[in-house]
């Protein structure tokens, strides 16, 4: 017998009566077996409508629970499930839908107004069937890259990939069935999607799922579902942290939270800590895991600014632009390598085969290792610039820039000049009740940084653009004047 994804099936015979979803737009919840019977009926929709082995399904939509019903739908079809970002203009998107060839595409109301496409609200009436599954190394979704540089990429993701992905994040957040998480990032993200969401329904706990961010109804949420595990990107624990009802709710149940997509300020460490809340930095992307790494909760202050060791079933090396592998403290190319490396990009053989040499996966992310095998971020190795001969890595620019009081976020980027080749562009958004100016900063940076390091243009702004998946946006960032 072949070994096939099933998760669902399994909790329906061991916790059929766990909950397993609710979403809050709706305000429906299900458990282990009506998410199973749910997803099921969604197979024989799809059969119905001629979808099989290998073909697409895509899903246009902000969060909702029929697309995860579809994700457990298309494992039992063989199908690949196809998310693609609704925040996308119309071109971008059709773009993608023509890309990947779906053999549907499906979609809410206000998407279904804009690109057309198969009602997604419409409850299936088709009768339930277990379809014959897929063996681990199937692909199971596609996920587009944002696409900051070029045509995005999708990334086919394995069964095998979330299995593994799930197995990692068991480990290192010791998951248990008895768990719950808060999903605000958009699912047809790897942060939304499979950072929390899916290894904690492989393992059988709890998924709460909203449409969006809005942080005083994130404190409610997770106040009154005991959520005891988060994943965001900083700005979001920035903005939980700043909304007046911060101090007063009750987060006695959180007893993780983990932060990816940009640097953790030490403040918002500091912050959280007051409420007896470790945040733990991490790393990922969507081709890999997207959990590589993991800060130990005992090292959260020893190795602050790390993001921890490679987890379980992750292997991981720094090295030069000749492929040596680089010492001590000494930035390079990250490569990853073990069973939870996707599947490769979507027609795109050349660039899989750019991306994944020797089985090692190029991230095209700086890091560094030091003699304690801690991981530091130093940047994409697009973004370090080189300005008079003297390597310039943003992140740690923006550490410093974070230290200063009423800083909510930083970026850095490098831009041209006549003179050293590429000098630094900071900008920075003030915290609520804050007011700063480019003589504030210049006057923090300047005795804590080399000079070289220090950036030649200051800009303060209400807000800083980002991205859907709530990373600052460098690309609109290069476009601003200074």
């Amino acid at each position: 017998m072949r070994a096939t994804s099933n998760w669902l099936a399994f909790h329906t015979r061991f916790r059929p009566d766990a909950e397993a979803l609710f979403d809050v737009s709706s305000g429906r919840r299900w458990s282990y077996a009506q998410l199973r019977e749910w997803s099921s009926r969604w197979a024989g929709r799809l059969q119905a409508d001629g979808v099989g082995p290998g073909d697409r399904v895509v899903v246009v939509a902000e969060n909702r629970a029929e697309t995860l019903a579809l994700l457990f739908a298309c494992a039992e079809l063989g199908a690949i499930l196809a998310p693609l970002n609704w925040r996308l203009a119309v071109p971008e998107l059709r773009w993608q839908i023509d890309h990947c060839s779906p053999r549907i595409v499906l979609a809410d109301p206000v998407q279904r107004a804009r690109i057309g496409g198969l009602p997604l609200e419409e409850e299936p009436t088709a009768e339930p069937i277990e379809g014959p599954g897929a063996p681990l190394d199937a692909p199971w979704v596609l996920l587009y890259t944002s696409g900051s540089t070029g045509k995005p990429k999708g990334a086919l993701l394995t069964h095998g990939q979330l299995h593994w992905n799930s197995l990692n994040t068991w480990l290192a957040c010791d998951l248990q069935p008895s768990d719950a998480t808060l999903t605000f990032t958009p699912l047809f993200h790897t942060g939304g999607l499979n950072c929390l969401t899916t290894p904690l329904l492989h393992r059988g706990g709890r998924v709460v799922l909203t449409t969006g961010f809005e942080p005083g109804e994130a404190l409610r949420l997770i106040a009154e579902e005991k959520v005891s595990v988060l994943m965001g990107v900083p700005t979001i624990f920035q903005m939980m942290a700043d909304h007046p009802s911060f101090d007063r709710t009750d987060l006695t149940a959180v007893r993780d939270a983990l932060v990816g997509g940009a640097a953790l300020p030490m403040p918002l460490l500091e912050r959280y800590r007051e409420r007896e809340i470790p945040l733990r930095q991490g790393f990922g992307l969507t081709e890999v895991g997207p959990n590589c790494f993991s800060l130990p909760r005992t090292e959260i202050d020893r190795k602050a600014g790390t993001v921890g060791l490679p987890i379980p079933h992750v292997a991981a090396k720094v090295v030069r632009p000749d492929g040596s592998e680089c010492g001590v403290d000494e930035p390079g190319e990250l490569l990853l390598s073990g069973p939870a490396v996707f599947g490769g990009y979507w027609n795109d053989a050349e660039g899989t085969a750019k991306a994944v040499v020797n089985g090692w996966f190029h991230t095209g992310d700086m890091l560094s290792r030091d003699d304690e095998g801690y991981f530091r971020v130093r940047g994409r190795i697009k973004e370090m610039y080189i300005s008079g001969g003297e390597n310039v890595y943003p992140p740690e620019v923006e550490a410093v820039l974070h230290g200063l009081a009423g800083v909510a976020a930083a970026a850095v980027i490098g831009v041209p000049d006549e003179r050293w080749g590429e000098v630094g562009a900071a900008f920075v958004e003030p915290a609520p009740g804050h007011s700063l100016t480019e003589e504030d900063i210049r006057t923090w940076v300047a005795p804590r940084l080399a000079r070289f390091k220090q950036p030649r243009y200051v800009r303060v702004l209400p807000t800083l653009p980002r991205t859907a998946s709530g990373k600052i946006d460098r690309v609109s960032l290069s476009k601003e004047p200074r």
